[in-house]
């Protein structure tokens, strides 16, 4: 068969894209359709004592008491410990956070519902809030739910005896790490359209999700119907990035307003919605103490950690997932042995926690990276040398460390040189450096991060956690159409990285179909096989090995019927190949064999008459719980101006190993995108909060985003170690671009400062942090 794996085909999404004719939420139109917008808290904390609706419009505004038969929103976790949650739908009693709905409120526009917005009296007590995780975990911190012992979710702690290393390991070294919250900016923010269909009976949903599967589910628990009565279909999707993991309020709301009146209605997130109610993220402290022997090599790690959820565990990934994931990422790729972790989940008057790409590894890295470089600092030696010393050798693999987690396959030191070689570092350390009393203005510094990428992380992995959704075996259904073309059914959801591509590409490869005869259908509930989604970078892993999987069953079925239409005896004869089955030189193409099947069924041969469709689906799963390890390192060289405090990115080397890459051009430009987001998070992105729980960064006039001009021309280089557990050998690709970006920058910048004698800790390293940090450098000196 034709191989399209490995093959820059041009994406199919683009098309419709670049003529206008994607379809979007904000695109879809029906009969009658209602627009919604939502009243919100004003304050970070407080009593409700009434909500007054206005007199001229009481039936199109809709409170707490109004949404009968809708439950709270909660997240059942296995976690010892673990202090539950209610998230009403709209605000109750009380609302915790700036921005959290309180009522709702119908309209035939959205400008005259938002005019109703602005009619709605809100009389709220306000009370004291806790805004740090400082301040939540005070003894007289207030409560943010009845019934808790403090405002911690959850605290996971695991204890190692550290004495039997001490001789080992004299080397101790301190250091702290802080990631600022941040929003996540997918191009199209949240959105969905709901209405009842009287034809089916069922509450449709159109909504800009990843988990459409789950998302059915939810919506069932929470509006008290059977799943049956639900179908969520996914228009196109402008971006995810783990925000469009979630079902929150507002979505349930829009979903019981459809359920309780049987018209359409539609919400639509606005840029302003998005800063301040909906997607925090990335804010954690990180306190770690390293153990090393005298040459370097770290063999014990003590961690403390501290995350700021907000008020609500979301679902269906919980408050947990953060501290989870933080706790089994932070050693990376390197040979610690004892290791042992304190992880504070703190609920705060913030919005919730919500996943974003790469979840906690993004801070796990910048933290592990860091003391890599301090303990590099303290032994006085070059942090490369000392990060190569304690990766993990190839000839370890595979390898499992101390949290238990099995790598399967890599060479993570080649990624290192690789990205040494391709930053010219050698060279850069070799240039005479500024001597003298003085420090130059613009100072210039090279940092590295080496990291794994859990990709399509298994059922143990998820079940092991405690989470309310645990992925098994996503399927696949592939159904050749009387036309000869083959459509392709997962339940996975693309929403940017060119999965119709890819799929095609592995569907074409499998089956010996033309890659322009195959339709890829996506996401639909009613319409494709269950799947948990989209996320983890599971997406082309995953949906690879379904489709494979079902190409095999498909393909026999095809080749009997070829065997018998082609009079040779054995099936094993037959070669499938470009749309059509080949015997010697004869063949019979795929689209004279589906015409034939369902329009000439008695053309068919005998030894045909047993097959009964030319539709099946199988499932796959990865055999590996922990996933399978992506890898690679990120290598920046930056310019720092010590009179200004500004960052310029020099230059910037990715050296990657995702195995087998499906589509490369895809890769790259998936790498290169999350990259971009790296920089936000290291140098631009942050969301304050004052002490009273107001958002500071409510337009994007106070919330910085990198532009072109920040993004520098990256140059990529590939590994290829192919992994031994999945179709083609392929790992997931989608989060490797961000997670250590912001580590990297982060060293460089201090590598630069270091004749300052400067250190900045804290993410986004703005002009204003860098100066602070070089003027107590300067008072301590």
């Amino acid at each position: 068969m034709k191989n399209y794996i490995g093959s820059s085909v041009a994406r199919r999404e683009d098309e419709r894209h670049l003529t206008g004719r994607g379809r979007f939420v904000g695109d879809i139109k029906l009969p009658g359709m209602l627009e919604v917008a939502f009243v919100r808290s004003p304050v970070a904390h407080g009593i409700i004592r009434s909500i007054a609706k206005p007199k001229h419009s009481t039936a199109s505004v809709f409170t707490h008491a109004d949404l009968t038969g809708v439950q709270p929103i909660t997240t059942p976790v296995t976690t010892p410990g673990y202090q539950h949650s209610e998230c009403p739908v709209l605000a109750s009693n009380r609302v915790r956070f700036v921005g959290e709905p309180v009522a709702v409120c119908i309209a035939p526009d959205r400008a005259q519902a938002e005019d109703l917005v602005d009619e709605v009296l809100l009389d709220i007590e306000e009370l004291r809030a806790v805004t740090t995780v400082n301040d939540a975990l005070k003894i007289d911190a207030p409560l943010l739910h009845d019934g808790w012992a403090d405002n911690r979710f959850a605290e996971m702690v695991t204890e190692v005896d550290f004495s039997a290393i001490a001789k080992k390991a004299p080397i101790v070294v301190n250091i702290e790490a802080e990631l600022s919250r941040q929003a996540i900016h997918p191009l199209e923010g949240r959105g969905i359209v709901a209405h009842w269909d009287f034809e089916t009976d069922q509450l449709v949903v159109a909504m800009s999700t990843q988990i459409p599967h789950p998302v059915r589910s939810g919506m069932a628990k929470f509006l008290g119907i059977s799943e049956s009565q639900i179908r969520v279909t996914t228009p196109d999707i402008g971006g995810g990035f783990g925000y469009k993991l979630q079902l929150l309020p507002e979505e349930i709301t829009v979903a019981w307003l459809a359920l309780k009146h049987k018209v359409p209605f539609r919400w639509i997130e606005d840029r302003r919605e998005h800063l301040v109610a909906g997607a925090c993220t990335r804010q954690a402290k990180y306190k770690l103490t390293g153990y090393a022997t005298p040459e370097g090599r770290l063999l014990g790690l003590d961690a403390e950690i501290f995350i700021d959820n907000g008020a609500y565990s979301t679902w269906p990934f919980t408050a947990v997932l953060e501290g989870y994931s933080a706790r089994s990422n932070l050693p990376g790729p390197y040979q610690i042995t004892h290791y042992q972790s304190r992880v504070n989940v703190v609920a705060t008057n913030k919005p919730s926690f919500c996943p974003y790409r790469g979840i906690a590894r993004v801070g796990t890295c910048f933290a592990i990276e860091s003391l890599i470089d301090a303990v590099a600092a303290e032994i006085g030696q070059e942090p490369c040398d000392v990060r190569e010393l304690n990766l993990i050798p190839p000839d370890s693999m595979p390898y499992q460390d101390v949290t238990g987690k099995m790598l399967d396959i890599g060479d993570y030191g080649k990624s290192l040189r690789r990205a040494r070689e391709l930053i010219e570092f050698d060279k850069f350390r070799d240039e005479p450096k500024s001597s003298g009393m003085s420090v130059a203005r613009n100072l210039t510094g090279i940092g590295f991060a080496t990291f794994y990428e859990q990709t399509a992380n298994g059922t143990g992995f998820f079940s092991s956690w405690g989470m309310p959704v645990v992925p098994g075996f996503d399927q696949a259904t592939l159904k050749v159409c009387p036309d000869g073309v083959l459509q392709v059914k997962l339940g996975l959801q693309g929403f940017g990285q060119g999965l119709e591509t890819t799929l095609a590409q592995v569907a074409a490869t499998t089956t010996g179909f033309n890659l322009d005869k195959i339709q890829i259908r996506l996401g639909d509930t009613e319409h494709t096989p269950y799947s948990v989604g989209s996320f983890t970078s599971r997406s082309a892993v995953i949906g690879a090995g379904a489709v494979e999987a079902a190409s095999k069953l498909l393909i026999l079925r095809i080749r009997t019927i070829a065997a018998g239409l082609l009079e040779v005896d054995e099936e094993n004869e037959i070669e499938l190949n470009e749309g059509a089955a080949f015997a010697g030189n004869k063949s019979i193409s795929f689209e004279e064999i589906a015409n034939i099947f369902y329009i000439k069924p008695h053309l068919l041969p005998s030894s045909a008459k047993s097959i009964t469709n030319l539709e099946v689906t199988d499932g796959y799963k990865v055999p590996v719980d922990s996933g399978i390890a992506a890898y690679g390192t990120h290598a920046v060289k930056v310019n720092v101006d010590t009179a200004t405090g500004q960052v310029s990115i020099l230059d910037y080397v990715i050296v990657e190993d995702c195995g087998t890459r499906i589509n490369p051009m895809i890769v790259e430009g998936q790498t290169i995108g999350g990259a971009a987001q790296g920089i936000g998070t290291a140098l631009f992105e942050e969301s304050p909060y004052d002490e009273n729980g107001q958002p500071l960064a409510s337009t994007l006039l106070d919330y910085l985003l990198p532009g072109a001009s920040e993004v520098p021309r990256i140059k990529l280089d590939h590994l290829m170690n192919l992994s031994p557990h999945t179709s083609f050998g392929i790992k997931g690709a989608g989060e490797s671009g961000t997670i250590p970006a912001a580590a990297a920058i982060a060293n460089a910048i201090n590598d630069a400062l270091l004749a300052t004698g400067a250190k900045v800790c804290t993410l986004p390293m703005t002009p204003s942090r860098v100066l602070a940090a070089i003027a107590t450098a300067g008072e301590q000196q």
